[in-house]
């Protein structure tokens, strides 16, 4: 009876000892796992927020697109090819009409946006601000102003007014 409750007794700490090395080895898989999954977490979770952002309107794009767009622009200063084809290629790969800036600036946004729309203006500059006015939100509109502010005082200050040239005189260090 002794040899028999030692047996037992020995099976039993064997059982107990396997049932500690299994969580062991799982604590240890899990944790040497936990990389991959922080990493599927975050894939997951920008693939979402692709998915939001091409649910979003045309208009509603994120600021860091424009800012993207400004940065490469030394791109569309790239030379033009020598003949255009009109065999079904799209505009973006064709490249700009011209060498103007409008045109390189429309084929930049174009190839960031290739559904925006742009008006065509061929009134005076008063009537061409009226209807752009009427075609665009009030928020673009006020944006749209505060940029024609900006502008303008970056042309005063380039081009200071002749008649009024004053004397600064130099601080002394």
């Amino acid at each position: 009876s002794s040899f028999g409750r030692k047996a037992a007794l020995s099976a039993l700490s064997i059982l107990v000892a396997l049932l500690i090395v299994g969580q062991a080895v799982t604590v240890y898989f899990v944790y040497q796992q936990s990389g991959q999954i922080n990493k599927l977490t975050k894939t997951s979770q920008a693939l979402q927020l692709q998915a939001l952002q091409k649910k979003m309107p045309s208009n509603a794009k994120p600021v860091s697109k424009m800012r993207m767009a400004m940065v490469n622009m030394p791109l569309a200063m790239r030379d033009l090819p020598l003949s255009h084809s009109s065999d079904g290629m799209p505009a973006n790969i064709m490249g700009p009409v011209s060498n103007k800036t409008e045109d390189q600036v429309k084929h930049l946004l174009l190839q960031a946006d290739p559904q925006k729309m742009f008006p065509e203006l061929k009134e005076n500059l008063m009537d061409n601000l009226k209807r752009l006015k009427k075609s665009m939100t009030d928020a673009d509109w006020k944006s749209f102003e505060s940029w024609m502010h900006k502008w303008l005082l970056f042309e005063l200050a380039k081009n200071p007014q002749k008649n009024e040239k004053k004397v600064i005189p130099a601080e002394k260090g």
